[in-house]
């Protein structure tokens, strides 16, 4: 999925990529695809319970999510794959920041998150091919 271009259609801001994100990464963490609650999104983006509340609404309203009256937030096909695709780009940008610039984990996951939503999908597929052909492994 093309992320910056999905994003631009769909209006979607940083911060709506960045909940999707922590949905992806929660559910990953958890072994589960039925949802995930608003105060483990809460908890892992150090954020407010009504934040959460007022981008999933967000969310629901672009088809990325859907949430049934205070239930687990289910993300939708297209927002598990936005939100895949934004965490593959983290994972790539903070293992490049520490292996190849010796930048420690808090900062290069802090940049790491600040860069994931400038990079294209071409300058992306580049540096991860350009990386993996200098040995760099970006596996987790």
């Amino acid at each position: 999925m093309e992320t910056t271009e999905t994003s631009r259609k769909r209006h979607l801001t940083m911060a709506n990529e960045d909940y999707l994100e922590a949905m992806v990464r929660i559910e990953e963490e958890n072994g589960q695809g039925d949802g995930v609650r608003s105060v483990d999104i809460a908890q892992l983006m150090e954020v407010s319970k009504a934040s959460v509340n007022k981008a999933v609404s967000a969310l629901k309203a672009q088809g990325m999510v859907e949430q049934s009256h205070y239930g687990k937030v289910m993300l939708t096909d297209e927002g598990r794959s936005l939100g895949r695709a934004v965490w593959k780009r983290h994972q790539m940008l903070r293992t490049f920041l520490m292996k190849e610039l010796g930048v420690e984990f808090e900062r290069a996951d802090a940049e790491a998150c600040m860069m994931e939503h400038a990079v294209s999908e071409d300058t992306l597929q580049r540096w991860m091919d350009y990386l993996e052909g200098q040995g760099v492994s970006l596996a987790e």
